[in-house]
């Protein structure tokens, strides 16, 4: 297996998190991290909704987008983030079909930046997209993709017992033999 960065080694997405607050100046940087990814035209069509549970109202609106099974966890964190990106250029107004690609590159930046300062993210798909549009108000022309929950490593104990050993569980990677293309599709595993 050939060696990478250990911040990307360490990556992970628990469940678990502690009851301890993210300072401020960490969550700048991890939103300035995200800014400085690469993206189509340089247009940064990425946003985020986010709150700390020291500001619970919009804490709960956040938190009351997710689905049920997320929120036996989710409650733990002590952030909660929205992404959302512009589904068209605001250069030309043409469809952006690469605003989720580099949504992905700047919340990759995060991830390592979160991994540099012991902060962990857990990227999540099980929210109504239609609730967060209506509660947060977001225009037609912008899509929200996903809800990250971020915060310090916990306890996996605090977990609801049927969570517990999913947190423990060894990361499991394809190989990269199941990964690389040479352009014979037929080939592929």
């Amino acid at each position: 297996m050939a060696q990478i960065h250990e911040l990307i080694d360490k990556r992970w997405s628990p469940r678990a998190f502690a009851d301890q607050e993210i300072e401020e100046d960490k969550i700048e940087k991890l939103f300035e991290a995200a800014s400085f990814a690469a993206s189509c035209y340089n247009e940064q069509p990425w946003r985020f909704v986010y709150a700390t549970k020291d500001y619970p109202e919009r804490y709960e609106q956040l938190f009351s987008c997710l689905g049920e099974y997320n929120q036996m966890w989710v409650k733990t964190a002590p952030m909660i983030i929205l992404t959302v990106v512009s589904k068209s250029f605001a250069r030309n107004q043409k469809i952006n079909f690469h605003a989720r690609h580099d949504l992905g590159l700047a919340i990759g930046n995060m991830s390592i930046q979160a991994m540099s300062m012991d902060l962990y993210m857990h990227q999540m798909a099980g929210f109504s997209a239609e609730k967060a549009r209506e509660v947060f108000e977001i225009p037609e022309d912008f899509e929200a993709v996903t809800m990250i929950a971020v915060g310090y490593l916990g306890n996996p104990e605090q977990l609801p017992e049927s969570m517990r050993e999913i947190e423990s569980s060894k990361r499991d990677r394809k190989n990269l033999a199941q990964l690389l293309f040479d352009g014979d599709w037929d080939k592929m595993r």
